[in-house]
């Protein structure tokens, strides 16, 4: 496992959502309304700014990119930034706002919701589907957070922070039906939050920690802990493989939530960073709609 390295000055409130795809990062500022494009060939970033705050972001395979924002899921198209809506499943729920997400192996664009107080269970879990409609997948979510599918696409893997796991389904990759939900992983609270999360080419999982200053490696199927990146930041809410054949884990944070102390002794808290952990990742998939 190699140094854990900042990859350039961007100091975001609430960075998450890292992805991978033709050799640039794509990842957000949830508060601050931004999607950064990162491309570590020339050590440029470029950000989109929105008039919402955004959860995540995936590729469209028919060209721009996919958002799920405060206002719903919606289309941006990447060099200009203009923004197309498409629905939003929770209008009538203003207190909350969309978190975390990805793509499926099918091309659906699953996203879940939390309220902006960071409590309660008000929280749900949509896919967007390819033609546009939107399915409630989960209810009674606290904060719907890491998502991924095992490489065979009949597992999909899921965190709700609160409930300090990570749970796996049954995943039908014509349907999107989920089922069969077990406890895979176990966080103890004193370790931090569950936050966002991706899968290796074992098949293993690598867990980004809010309030636990690192990412955690697990093995769903024994649940068992192989490694521990540390990161000099609290609040480490996610994390994705990039650079040359997947072989670098990107990791983003935060400095929401730190105290103006905190957030003195942290200098890089809401930094992005990489490193080389020794396995590579699996490719992003992109939404098909």
């Amino acid at each position: 496992m190699s140094e854990l390295i900042p990859v350039n000055q961007t100091r975001a409130t609430l960075g998450e959502g890292p992805i991978w795809y033709n050799d640039r990062l794509y990842w957000v500022d949830i508060v601050l309304r931004r999607v950064y494009i990162y491309e570590p060939q020339s050590d440029t970033q470029r950000s989109i700014q929105l008039d919402s705050m955004v959860g995540t972001v995936v590729l469209r395979s028919g060209g721009g990119l996919v958002v799920a924002l405060q206002s719903g899921f919606a289309f941006i198209e990447e060099e200009s930034g203009a923004v197309t809506p498409i629905a939003d499943p929770e209008s009538d729920l203003p207190n909350n706002r969309f978190n975390d997400g990805k793509s499926d192996p099918t091309g659906r664009f699953w996203a879940g919701t939390m309220a902006l107080s960071g409590g309660g269970t008000s929280g749900a879990l949509y896919t967007l589907e390819t033609d546009g409609r939107v399915t409630r997948r989960l209810g009674g979510i606290g904060i719907s957070n890491g998502i991924c599918w095992s490489q065979d696409a009949t597992t999909m893997y899921y965190i709700d922070s609160p409930t300090q796991h990570v749970a796996a389904f049954d995943f039908d990759p014509e349907t999107g039906e989920i089922s069969r939900r077990r406890v895979v992983v176990e966080i103890p609270k004193a370790e931090g939050l569950p936050d966002g999360m991706t899968i290796d080419e074992r098949g293993f999982l690598w867990i980004a920690l809010w309030g636990g200053w690192g990412v955690v490696c697990h093995d769903p199927v024994t649940g068992r802990r192989h490694a521990k990146i540390d990161v000099p930041a609290a609040h480490v809410t996610a994390c994705a493989f990039g650079g040359e054949e997947l072989g670098e884990l990107y990791i983003t944070s935060a400095r929401d939530g730190l105290s103006e102390q905190d957030a003195r002794e942290q200098p890089y808290a809401g930094g992005l960073f990489r490193t080389n952990v020794g396995v590579r990742g699996v490719p992003s998939f992109t939404y098909r709609g």
